[in-house]
């Protein structure tokens, strides 16, 4: 049995919250060191991690993921675009490390999450699953960190708007993966997308869309707030 638990069906979908109290007590500990460490400007980011913490971890969009595999993509991007950012203004961490090595560390991570192999081991081990999301959500916080850094000056403005062109070739590439690939990647699915109505397939391919269309809007937005940062820096200078 996944994490998320069952796979839910349409109607019941709005009843499969996760309610884990492990879970429940993390995220408040965690929220309270986060509001805790943000100054009074970027509470309202804290706050939009948290959100995204929840929807992510919580909300049915968890037991979705186990119906659905675009609702894992769909899953991947709150982390990456939403969460990563907004705990990056609340919270820095790393920024010490090249923004490239934490890039280079999360397409590991969203490559290894993608491989049938280690997606089937994190089917049924809660260990595996919580230590891919790791591998994945703080080498983006700490990505963030660093691109988002206050300050930077005009060159690191525009070497991090395209350190995020290159996080949106990875995701394109694994897009292209998933909208193109002949067959059928996870067997895992099956049942859940057919009683959603879906063929395994086309859920798979809707996976890839949906980590090249909603996936690279926010990625832009934020490659252009790191492009308006450098200009202002420019003008200033």
């Amino acid at each position: 049995m996944p994490y998320c638990g069952p796979a839910p069906v349409p109607g019941d979908l709005w009843s499969s919250w996760n309610l884990d109290p492990i879970l429940i007590a993390g995220l408040a500990v965690f929220g309270a060191v986060l509001f805790w460490r943000a100054g009074p400007g970027d509470r309202g980011m804290a706050a939009v991690a948290m959100a995204g913490l929840i929807a992510a971890f919580v909300s049915p969009l968890c037991a979705l993921t186990v119906a659905l595999f675009s609702a894992r993509s769909a899953h991947h991007l709150i982390l990456i675009t939403a969460v990563a950012p907004a705990l990056a203004v609340a919270w820095p961490i790393a920024r010490r490390i090249p923004a490239r090595l934490s890039l280079a560390a999360l397409s590991v991570a969203m490559i290894a999450w993608h491989l049938p192999s280690v997606y089937a081991a994190m089917w049924g081990s809660d260990l595996i699953y919580w230590l891919l999301q790791a591998a994945m959500l703080l080498p983006a916080w700490a990505f963030w960190s660093k691109v988002l850094a206050r300050g930077a000056s005009s060159s690191e403005a525009l070497s991090g708007a395209l350190m995020v062109g290159s996080l949106a070739g990875v995701m394109g590439l694994l897009g292209a993966v998933l909208t193109f690939a002949p067959g059928l990647l996870y067997l895992q699915h099956v049942d859940g997308a057919i009683a959603w109505g879906m063929t395994p397939l086309a859920d798979q391919q809707l996976a890839g869309l949906i980590m090249w269309v909603p996936g690279f809007v926010p990625l832009a937005a934020l490659a252009g707030l790191m492009l308006r940062r450098g200009w202002l820096a420019e003008t200033r200078a």
